[in-house]
């Protein structure tokens, strides 16, 4: 659940003109090849830092591993509940009086769970950074749960599920997991269901804080105009009293059950198809021939051998897509589209047969030299705000790539040769037939 506090107006024009002007200033630190400090804070907390002094902005992000996968059985849920209760009251502050003080402030704090991760954000002017670290100190260690926000954030989960019940894309996706991880925490949506959030009690929001905020778990990025020195005091002060290790439920890995095809009668004039299979773990050796082997196929979306033959050729969808998801305990290789009813079965015909024919005999060299260029020219956008580079320094923390992964990622992209790229695309495209979920109308 990720939610934005409205500053007060004349802060919030401060605040927007800051986070507006970041986005153009932030390119000159890539383009002189951005400086990423590892600072160890005097508790002995890491972070990484990107110093830029040209705004008096300061964008903090941090994840702690563990993430819905943590919920208790019988209670998926609780990591999206915890999301959306962090600021709704900490410490002597109730819900108002929390509110109060971010609006006043100007401080943008929001959380989110993932399936392997919870992760936080803090936004603040630099004059403010005292008031935004103890409110995210607050947040973070000391949440009330009280009783009112409680039951205001389960109604509104209870509403954005019933919502994305009758929403076509989001049941296809839920119904592709289930399938494809029936026995597996992967298998639970992460904002659970009506039942399992009616379930959820505040031992329950208070169990998941205390066993999964804890500092070995943790990653920390600070991007804007602070120095080393400044960072480690500010993660100590905010991050500084929790465990020291966290308690989190073993999850073991796992691979998709391959081969399944569920479909959903829905009278909609769109038939919504999901599509997927096992993909590659981050750490594996050919994740990266995997990647530019999965742009060709369909992750380049005006370019990729998909839309030329679904859109561009056939007209069946306006758009076709294919992405890898290196999940901590799976690797997974996902697709969509929506096509007119009554063409699903033509249209995955269509999808499966490139698959095949890219798992058979890869791509072209002419392809491959393409995409290469496109991946190395496009990834200084990846940095363009220092929100940005902030998500994508905890992500690469996360995935364990090292600090000079930035510097050393577009030559490992050129070095990616035909041989590796048609070896990669065997590995993921040939090990099972696709399990699917269709909601619409099907022939079949």
């Amino acid at each position: 659940m990720i939610r934005q506090h409205v500053p007060a107006r004349g802060a919030l024009q401060a605040l927007t003109v800051a986070f507006a002007f970041v986005a153009l200033v932030a390119l000159t630190p890539f383009a002189r090849a951005m400086e990423i400090q590892r600072v160890v804070s005097p508790g002995g907390i890491e972070a990484w830092l990107v110093e830029e002094h040209s705004i008096p902005l300061i964008a903090v992000n941090f994840a702690f591993q563990g993430g819905s996968t943590q919920d208790p059985e019988g209670k998926a849920g609780v990591a999206n509940m915890v999301s959306g209760l962090l600021d709704e009251g900490a410490g002597d502050l109730d819900s108002a009086a929390f509110q109060e003080r971010l609006q006043d402030t100007s401080v943008k704090l929001s959380f989110s769970e993932g399936r392997d991760a919870f992760y936080g954000s803090l936004r603040t002017l630099t004059t403010n950074l005292s008031e935004g670290a103890d409110l995210l100190k607050l947040a973070v260690n000391e949440p009330r749960f009280d009783a009112e926000p409680v039951e205001r954030i389960r109604a509104q989960v209870l509403t954005s599920i019933r919502r994305n019940e009758k929403d076509p894309g989001n049941i296809a996706a839920r119904v592709w997991f289930k399938t494809a991880f029936p026995s597996h925490p992967y298998g639970n949506p992460s904002k659970g269901t009506e039942e399992s959030v009616k379930k959820i009690t505040v031992d329950d929001l208070k169990t998941f804080r205390k066993d999964v905020f804890a500092r070995d778990n943790l990653k920390i990025a600070v991007v804007g105009a602070i120095d080393a020195e400044t960072v480690g005091k500010l993660v100590d002060e905010v991050f500084g009293d929790l465990p020291e290790k966290a308690n989190l439920t073993e999850v073991p890995d796992v691979s998709p059950v391959t081969g399944a095809r569920n479909v959903e009668s829905m009278a909609i004039p769109q038939t919504v198809i999901r599509f997927g299979g096992a993909g590659l773990k981050r750490a594996d050796k050919d994740f990266v021939p995997a990647y530019v082997m999965n742009h060709i196929l369909g992750g380049g979306s005006f370019t990729s051998r998909l839309y030329e033959e679904v859109r561009e050729k056939r007209g069946l969808a306006y758009s076709v897509y294919t992405y890898l998801a290196p999940m901590d305990h799976a690797g997974i290789f996902l697709g969509g589209t929506a096509t007119r009813s009554g063409r699903a079965d033509e249209t995955l015909k269509l999808i499966r047969d490139e698959i095949r024919r890219m798992a058979e005999e890869g791509p072209t060299a002419e392809e491959l030299e393409k995409a290469k260029k496109y991946l190395i020219g496009s990834y200084p956008l990846r940095f363009d705000s220092s929100d940005k580079i902030a998500e994508a320094l905890v992500a690469i923390q996360q995935e364990d790539l090292g600090i000079d992964y930035i510097d050393k990622r577009n030559g490992l992209i050129e070095a990616v040769t035909l041989e590796d790229v048609k070896r990669a695309a065997k590995r993921v495209l040939a090990g099972g037939d696709l399990t699917i979920s269709v909601v619409g109308q099907s022939s079949s």
